[in-house]
This record gives C-alpha cells, structure tokens and sequence, in this order.
C-alpha cells in the first residue's frame, strides 16, 4: 500500500505510532518500525536532554529501521529546555520529527537545516493550512474522538479529514479514532494518506504500560472516556476514571486549575502506566478503545490492518461498484 505518506517518510505501511507522554519508549517504538510503520520517541517522557539521547541510542540497538522523536511544545510555569532537547535530536542524526502542541516555527528551521522532516500535528484546518505555510513536510489532523488534546472546535473526524483533504497540498495523516483495517480505509477515503494511532499502540505487547491498564483498553467502550479542563479551554480527553470525574466535577462547580493542580499532575499518570492502579491519576486514552479486543504484538496489530484494509478496498468496496441492482 502505497501513499505519499509511504513515499515521503520511507516506510512500509501508511500507519505512524504518534508520541504519547509515558508511553512512547524505545521497545514500543522498534517494534512499531520493525513492522514496516512509523514510531515516535517521546521526547519530554525521558526527564533530560541526555536521557533522550541515551534513549534514542536504546532505541537504535533494537532496530535497524528509521524511526523520529515527538517534541510536544506546550505552555508551562517552568517550560522544558526545548532547545536542548532539539539539539539531542540533531546531534544524534534522528531522521524525522513529531511536532504538537504550539507553532512549531521556532523550531523548524533547526530541523530542516539538519535535513530533518517535520510532521506536525493540529486539531483544525485552519491550524493546518498554518503550518504548511510555516513549511512543514507533512501533518497529523486530529479529531474530536483522539485521547490527549482535542482543540476546542469539537470537530470529528469524518468532517475534519476531507476538510483538510480540500484545503492542504502537502501529506497528512488522520488522528483520532483509529485502531483497524476499516479505519485505514475510511482515512484513505476521506483523502489522508494514512493513519496515526495512540491509544491503540498501548495496548500492544511491546507497550511498556503496566497489563492493568492494557486490560482496561480492551474491557472499556467509547463512553468511558471523560474531557477535562473544557473549562480552562485546555480541554483534554483521558480515562474515565475516579479522579477524572472528581476534576470534572470541580470544574464544573467553579474550580480554578489551582484547586485541581495536585489531582491532574504528570506524575501521578505515570505512576497508573508503572503500577497499574487505575485510579491513581489522570491517564489517555481515545474513544477508539470500544474498537480494542486484544492485546497483539506491533507486527500482528499492523499486519492485521492493512490486510483488512486491503480486503475492503479491493473486495468488499470494488464488489459494490457495476454491480447489477437488486431485482
């Protein structure tokens, strides 16, 4: 299966595994490349400029296939050293990177300048169209239905996608809602050139979240999902769970970010990825869990999607086109 993405960035299937905070790690990353699809570091997940460097190097003695690191540009009280983590990235010869959050324009000219390709991922068109005039090589549209940050537009996918399809020129990949063969068709459908999947690379073999949490992933549907900080205009879709019902619940009844500061912190997420309690802290994960029923390897999930998606395209949708109406 062939697709501008597949061109663009060298791989074998049109399926990217996007950076997700806690949970993009080396052996998940290889795996996912080793498959033929697109893995990210995840760059803030490592606590140092140097941790990242050593991951990346991790990362390299468990594949032999091109893989990129997200940097999630995000406000903060005390922002990352972004320009040190930048470096790390450069200096180690990383083909390719994930940008989201903020504009990546700070940022941009120091990857290309090191013949780095930059995908960067928005949650509008209008986001969009911004960043392919800023130059970036390629883009990850996001839809209302992703885990982690949805905009504040609302907009899902089945719009968002051909939207954008109308408005860019440059690659993009649909974000949000995916996890199988019927969602790589429907994205190539609507005019993206591939996926990226999050929510449903955690629950893979080589995920290094705790089992509770994978288990979680296949029990869940696409109501246990909760969205956070609506009010702070930050809004965030996690887990349903006892604290992200109590956050909920606070905000609604006036709170500040103040109030639910210790409730929402990082590490507390982390700590559900590392123990498994489940309602421990926040955690992400996408509507796209009602769609998860086990628990594969990177190869058998990738190899599983797009031979369905094959299947339908050149079968069930080819069998529907001059086919003799129904007497």
């Amino acid at each position: 299966m062939r697709t501008r993405f597949t061109e663009l960035f060298g791989v074998e299937h049109p399926i990217a595994q996007g950076g997700m905070q806690w949970v993009g790690r080396a052996p998940l990353v290889a795996a996912v490349a080793d498959a033929g699809g697109l893995g990210f570091i995840t760059a803030l997940t490592q606590p140092t400029p140097e941790d990242l460097r050593a991951e990346i190097r991790r990362c390299r003695e468990l594949t032999d296939k091109n893989f990129g690191v997200n940097l999630t540009i995000l406000p903060a009280i005390t922002p990352p050293p972004y320009a040190e983590y930048r470096q790390v990235i450069i200096d180690e010869g990383v083909p390719f990177v994930e940008t989201a959050g903020s504009n990546p324009i700070e940022h941009l000219e120091h990857f290309h300048s090191a013949g780095i390709k930059v995908i960067h991922k928005c949650t509008s068109v209008r986001h969009g169209v911004k960043a392919q005039n800023l130059g970036v090589d390629a883009l990850s549209i996001d839809g209302f239905e992703c885990a982690g940050h949805p905009g504040e537009d609302d907009v899902p996918g089945l719009i968002l996608l051909p939207a954008a399809a109308d408005a860019l020129e440059i690659p993009f990949i649909a974000s949000g809602g995916f996890g199988d063969g019927r969602g790589l068709a429907a994205a190539l459908a609507l005019g993206a050139d591939g996926i990226n999947m999050g929510t449903r690379f955690m629950a893979t073999v080589e995920s290094g979240i705790h089992q509770n949490v994978k288990d979680r992933l296949v029990e869940a549907g696409e109501r246990d999902t909760q969205l956070i900080f609506r009010q702070l205009r930050n809004t965030a879709r996690v887990a349903d769970n006892a604290v992200s019902r109590e956050v909920v619940e606070k905000l609604k009844a006036g709170a500040q970010f103040e109030d639910i500061r210790d409730l929402v912190a990082g590490k507390r997420g982390a700590i559900v990825y590392e123990t498994g309690d489940l309602d421990h802290g926040i955690w992400s994960a996408g509507m796209v869990q009602a769609l998860i029923r086990d628990i594969p390897t990177c190869e058998e999930l990738i190899t599983r999607i797009v031979r369905d998606a094959e299947e339908i395209i050149t079968g069930r949708l080819a069998g529907m086109v001059g086919a003799p109406a129904a007497v």
